[in-house]
């Protein structure tokens, strides 16, 4: 067990998501769910600027012709480059007062695909969610509680998934051409129930990171499954790795400081913060959407 991970933005984020590394710009951006805001990171200069949400936000990812797409709990919305909302394009394809979305970003085709999450916890009511490039949108998968862990192998030919309360991480077919996810297949499992698998990112050798939701770590798996390595986070919930800087070999992970508790807090103080490692294996420029 390693602890490299630095905190270098002590956000105090209630819920910290989303992160993904613009080349373009140099920064990261990432979400804070229950803020609800859109942030803009810039680690060079240390400064964080957050774009206030007028209801809680999901998950984002960049656009190819420029701003961003945003899954809000009311639906889906594009928006301009400083992140301010532009148009809404989907209504929320559940009941916003129990529901909402959670993990998303696009496939290496630029699809957008966005889980969603059942706030009472109390059936398998969530789904996955796809955003297609003519404009229409499709359910991609069901039966789930919260929606989580979403990334592509590098050929973009493998699809990962985890539906966090059952701890586990499938990998699936997936066909680029079509968007469609097939024969799944336990990926990684785990026992303890303080090791929850949120947010994933994959890096350019196909190894898939996950970070362990009140487990206090990142796991790197390899392609096969096999656990390579562990990471000590400095906060008791991370939620999702992002690989940025400009060789792409600094590792991001954002975390959340909701309910936790105020001996956990003094412990650790930096929990909602984003914190960074330096990694030997360089990531894979985040997909936009190009629809």
């Amino acid at each position: 067990m390693a602890a490299a991970f630095q905190c270098v933005l002590d956000a105090r984020a209630s819920l910290g998501e989303s992160p993904f590394w613009s080349t373009r710009e140099r920064v990261l951006y990432w979400v804070d769910i229950t803020g609800p805001s859109l942030n803009r990171f810039d680690p060079a200069t240390g400064r964080n600027t957050a774009i206030p949400m007028p209801e809680s936000i999901g998950c984002a990812a960049p656009r190819e012709l420029r701003g961003f797409i945003v899954a809000l709990r009311g639906g889906i919305w594009l928006a301009h480059p400083d992140g301010t909302l532009d148009r809404k394009i989907f209504d929320a394809p559940y009941d916003p007062a129990h529901h909402r979305f959670n993990d998303g970003r696009c496939d290496r085709r630029g699809r957008f695909f966005a889980g969603t999450m059942n706030e009472r916890r109390d059936a398998p009511s969530a789904a996955l969610i796809r955003v297609d490039l003519d404009g229409t949108l499709s359910r991609v998968m069901g039966d789930m509680t919260v929606s989580n862990g979403l990334a592509w192998s590098p050929d973009g030919r493998t699809m990962y998934h985890a539906d966090t309360p059952t701890l586990t991480v499938r990998a699936y077919d997936y066909d680029p051409v079509t968007g469609v996810p097939s024969n799944p297949r336990v990926f990684a499992q785990w026992i303890d129930e303080n090791d929850r698998p949120d947010g994933g990112a994959v890096d350019s050798a196909g190894n898939y990171w996950t970070a362990l939701y009140r487990g206090g770590r990142v796991v790197q798996l390899s392609p096969s499954g096999e656990a390579l390595a562990e990471y000590d986070v400095p906060a008791m919930c991370p939620t999702m790795c992002a690989f940025g800087g400009p060789d792409l070999k600094t590792l991001y992970v954002t975390t959340a400081r909701q309910m936790r508790d105020a001996d956990e807090l003094a412990r650790l103080p930096h929990s909602g913060g984003i914190f960074a490692m330096r990694v030997d294996v360089p990531g894979l420029p985040e997909p936009a959407f190009a629809g």
